[in-house]
């Protein structure tokens, strides 16, 4: 019998057979499509980073994917939402024109994005915005709401005129998506939050005897991570004392070390640490009579503590 199929010339993808009787088992042609997709690629590119290739919202590629894990044809995932710099969406140009032709509110998005940050977009920076919305779900108000909240950090740290890249909006987007941020509501109340925040940091610089000076990005990070975890400044100048004194110096990773132990004890307020952490000193003197071994090693576990 001659062969039904149409061979072209370029470059074939093959299935297993396991591969086949399993998708054929389960029946799921969005499994099957993306795992052809795949394939093309060589396995070289997370399953979600097709979503715009295949024209798919995040529902659906999600869906797919996870029958293909079901099956055992992709690794195990690492999370619920990836990281943009890894398995961003891929969006054709053409897949980018038929959003800005066809959708009024996206479409709107862009203008009013471009507004804000004074510049006109290129097609992969409207590719970012597409993914935002397309691929992680972000209403169009949250969107914007973002692009606010970055241009006003890259302002605030480097001065009026400066403005946020789309690589960084991104980034951005991918950590509210993580945090649940898809609302109005939701992104007013992250904001709010992170306003006091900011305006607490200048108590946690000058409890760590850095002056009044802003502190630097990688030093926020650290900052905003101890005020998540509850330590109040009073509580960080306490692990700087104790980071100097073991270090010599202030070190940023040995302080982060010491809050993170007091937060999985459940210490963190300044009293609790003063109290469980540092208990009533032992008397320096030796004791009148005998237990002088005893004493001596009660004493250097003290000296070792400190």
């Amino acid at each position: 019998m001659a062969s039904v199929l149409i061979h072209a010339a370029d470059e074939s993808v093959t299935l297993t057979a396991r591969a086949v009787q399993g998708l054929l088992e389960r029946g799921d042609g969005d499994a099957a499509l993306l795992y052809l997709a795949l394939l093309r690629r060589h396995g070289t590119v997370a399953p979600r980073a097709l979503a715009g290739e295949l024209r798919w919202d995040r529902g659906r590629i999600e869906a797919a994917e996870r029958t293909l894990r079901e099956l055992g044809l992709v690794a195990p995932a690492a999370e619920s939402v990836p990281e943009p710099a890894d398995e961003r969406p891929e969006y054709p140009r053409e897949d980018i024109a038929r959003h800005l032709d066809g959708d009024g509110e996206f479409r709107g998005l862009v203008a009013e994005v471009e507004r804000k940050l004074g510049k006109k977009l290129t097609t992969p920076d409207v590719g970012v915005l597409l993914g935002l919305s397309d691929y992680l779900g972000l209403p169009a108000d949250v969107i914007y709401l973002l692009v606010c909240h970055c241009a006003e950090r890259v302002a605030r740290r480097y001065g009026e005129g400066r403005r946020p890249t789309l690589r960084q909006i991104e980034k951005e987007g991918y950590a509210w998506a993580r945090r649940g941020i898809d609302t109005q509501a939701e992104a007013a109340e992250y904001l709010r939050r992170y306003a006091l925040r900011q305006e607490a940091l200048p108590g946690y610089m000058r409890a760590l005897q850095l002056g009044d000076r802003a502190p630097s990005a990688s030093e926020e990070k650290y900052l905003s991570a101890w005020q998540e975890m509850g330590f109040e400044p009073e509580a960080v100048a306490i692990a700087y004392d104790k980071t100097v004194l073991r270090c010599h110096e202030f070190k940023w990773p040995y302080c982060n070390g010491i809050l993170k132990k007091w937060h999985e004890a459940g210490l963190h307020t300044a009293q609790e640490i003063r109290e469980k952490d540092y208990p009533p000193r032992v008397r320096e003197e030796a004791p009148a009579s005998g237990g002088d071994e005893v004493w001596k090693y009660v004493q250097q576990l003290h000296r070792d503590r400190g």
